[in-house]
């Protein structure tokens, strides 16, 4: 029988969509408050690869990704995911979000998103969250998987990625 451990602590990241660029900013003060120092901030790109959030959102979203300077236990996620939804509904109008805003981490091995919906794919956290290992990590990349979100497999969030998961391997050794 394996000995029980703790587990390594996680490289906390949000991967954001919006059109509104004051609500963009307004979010982002809130998420600081509460989440702490962001370290990098992606570049952003049209958000066309799918339509899903259109009719809530409108059109010509963006996406971008953050991450923070602070490693967290990944057993937090859940609660966190609870706060992003309460911006989100702190923003919206009629029930409709002006802004998404997904947490998710990344450890050596892989990509774990945060989410409401349940699917065969992904395991239940806690206060209603479920859990996705969104792509895995194999010599030097990302390795699509059959449930990839395509927008997580762009150069530029690949980028994204493997830069903040080599900083996540650093703040590992210290």
């Amino acid at each position: 029988m394996g000995a029980i451990g703790q587990p390594n602590q996680v490289k906390l990241f949000c991967g954001i969509l919006y059109s509104d660029e004051e609500i963009k900013q307004k979010s982002f003060d809130i998420i600081k408050e509460k989440l702490g120092g962001i370290d990098f901030i992606s570049d952003e790109m049209l958000f066309d690869f799918s339509s899903y959030y259109n009719s809530e959102m409108g059109n010509n979203l963006k996406r971008f990704w953050i991450s923070f300077k602070n490693l967290v236990c990944a057993s937090e996620l859940a609660d966190i995911k609870v706060f992003t939804n309460s911006v989100e509904d702190g923003f919206a109008i009629d029930e409709k979000r002006r802004i998404n805003i997904d947490p998710g981490y990344v450890t050596p091995a892989n990509i774990i998103l945060a989410t409401t919906k349940e699917f065969s794919h992904r395991i239940y956290l806690s206060n209603g969250i479920y859990g996705e290992v969104t792509t895995i990590y194999k010599k030097g990349g990302y390795i699509k998987l059959p449930w990839s979100y395509p927008d997580y497999l762009s150069d530029l969030a690949t980028d994204f990625f493997l830069k903040i998961r080599t900083n996540l391997m650093k703040q590992l050794t210290r």
